[in-house]
């Protein structure tokens, strides 16, 4: 199982899609404020589609809060000036991977107090980053996988014809 942390995020329907990730992957999401809307908007609401209900969502006022809820939590810090890439560490089972607000990232204060656990995705020095939704789903993906994918559906099935 994997936790994912967004830090302050600003766009709804990033949140809404990460979401529905987080209910696919049986993951916890996180959500730091101040958010850059509401819980009940309708951007959130269908991005995440018909699967909010589904989702384990957790709010605290502010990073401290979080930290302080969460005592002893390993936190990968997802960020752009990371020195090490997201498959060269190993998540352990209940992990916390955090992301920061789309217009600025994590801040860097709190980027050195978890210098050891910060990761990046590796892309083309012409891009300053890649949408948010996306980002999520890498490194939970990448996470789950090293993990064996435990308790998922392995195998896909067709609706009217059989393999």
């Amino acid at each position: 199982m994997v936790n994912i942390v967004l830090l302050e995020p600003e766009i709804p329907a990033n949140t809404g899609n990460i979401g529905r990730t987080c209910v696919a992957t049986g993951s916890v999401l996180h959500l730091i404020e101040p958010l850059g809307f509401q819980i009940n908007d309708k951007m959130l609401k269908r991005s995440g589609l018909d699967y909010w209900h589904m989702l384990d969502v957790r709010r605290y006022v502010n990073f401290e809060d979080f930290l302080e809820k969460n005592p002893g939590a390993k936190i990968y810090m997802a960020t752009t000036k990371a020195r090490q890439v997201y498959t060269d560490v190993s998540y352990e089972d209940g992990c916390y991977i955090m992301f920061g607000k789309e217009s600025a990232g994590i801040p860097e204060e709190i980027l050195l107090d978890h210098r050891d656990t910060c990761i990046r995705i590796p892309m083309l020095e012409e891009i300053r980053s890649l949408n948010l939704g996306n980002s999520v789903a890498i490194v939970c993906y990448e996470a789950l996988r090293q993990q064996g994918f435990k308790d998922f559906q392995l195998q896909g099935q067709l609706h009217r014809h059989k393999w």
